[in-house]
């Protein structure tokens, strides 16, 4: 394992960023997406994009699960929080905005503002614990595959009491990569650094396919700033030297293979289902549903709530909003109108706000030319 100080290493980032500059005037322009939300944040936080070639641009895919939610989920929560039933959820999802829908408050952030009964909670343990009082309370499990099993895990278990159930709005990263991958040609992304902490779940090996089928590098990446450059370097290597292959920077915490224990709680609780992704519509086989078996535990079952359908999808970006071009990479935050005018992180507007994993918010703390001018060469 390398050490926290090699890591951060202004002398290493200095060495890697001159390599990258020469192979980038060989290669030409190169687009590369990073698909995790604290992959952004360590590239706007320590001043990458600083540290890049004019040839070498770098943007954010869909990388975080709170902007992807739909605005149904949201809606359904809040309805049933005003109706009595507790709710728990993560921080973020607590201020994720709906739609206002029949009247009810914008999130649960407002629901528990006008006397509802809303907690925060940092796992679905704590709403066990919370729920030991026979209360009648939900769960609201939002993520990727780094959450999925956490939230599963007590059901396969049999851990999970009676008065409480799940609304699952998880989804699942490699479809909504082939996704973007062949619905946005006109974008040409040249290189992939794929999500370190989804593939500790699902193994380096998930990610293959970007290689072999659509014949872009793809390296799976650590979060410190020379674990980001080491992956910018080795894409513009391999497109340098005319290959595509999956390389897995991160191999002290990710194996190929990945968290054997947590897909198998996931593939025994849950099934695989086309799902909604917000402002962007239906993936396919992109979504998570619990299994008939455990239906008692599904909250929408529970109370009569249907789930979203490709016919009844409607498109929930907030009117105005740049979120869904910019979870996509096609647009950057500051190309937005509302961002930091409108939309702030003390009141934001955009789902794109909201999360600490989000860009905008991401770019809003720490993506002024000011912070990152005076930040560049701390690395």
């Amino acid at each position: 394992m390398r050490s926290l100080t090699d890591l951060r290493s202004d002398e290493i980032a200095s060495r890697i960023s001159s390599k990258i500059r020469e192979i980038a005037k060989r290669v030409g322009s190169v687009k590369i997406m990073n698909f995790c939300g604290t992959h952004e944040w360590t590239i706007t936080h320590y001043g990458i994009r600083y540290l890049m070639p004019e040839e070498v641009e770098l943007v954010a895919g869909p990388g975080c699960p709170v902007c992807i939610t739909p605005a149904y989920y949201v809606d359904a929560v809040v309805k049933l929080a005003v109706e009595g039933i507790r709710v728990m959820t993560f921080g973020d999802a607590f201020r994720l905005m709906g739609t206002k829908a029949m009247g009810l408050p914008r999130n649960l952030e407002e629901a528990k503002q006008d006397g509802a009964d809303v907690r925060i909670v940092y796992s679905v343990l704590d709403a066990i614990k919370i729920a030991k009082d026979d209360k009648e309370s939900i769960f609201f499990g939002v993520g990727f595959e780094t959450t999925a099993p956490a939230t599963l895990g007590p059901i396969s278990s049999r851990n999970l009491p009676e008065n409480l159930s799940l609304v699952i709005a998880h989804r699942l990263t490699p479809p909504i990569m082939r996704y973007v991958l062949e619905n946005y040609p006109g974008s040409p992304i040249r290189g992939i650094i794929a999500p370190g902490h989804v593939s500790t779940i699902t193994g380096a090996d998930a990610w293959r396919f970007v290689a072999e089928e659509y014949g872009i590098p793809i390296v799976v990446s650590g979060f410190e700033p020379i674990d980001v450059l080491l992956s910018i370097l080795e894409i513009v290597k391999q497109i340098d030297r005319g290959e595509a292959k999956l390389f897995n920077e991160y191999s002290r915490a990710v194996k190929a293979s990945g968290n054997e224990r947590a897909l198998k709680v996931m593939e025994e609780t849950s099934d695989v289902v086309d799902a909604a992704w917000r402002g962007i519509g239906f993936v396919p086989k992109s979504g998570l549903v619990l299994k008939e078996k455990y239906e008692r535990y599904d909250a929408f079952r529970k109370y009569g709530i249907k789930e979203i359908s490709k016919e009844e999808w409607y498109n929930d970006s907030m009117p105005g909003c740049k979120c869904t071009e910019i979870t996509l990479g096609i647009a950057k935050p500051t190309e937005c109108p509302l961002f930091m005018k409108v939309c702030k992180p003390e009141s934001p507007y955009g789902p794109c706000m909201v999360s600490g994993e989000g860009t905008c918010l991401i770019w809003a703390k720490y993506g002024s030319s000011e912070f990152l001018s005076d930040i560049a060469g701390d690395i």
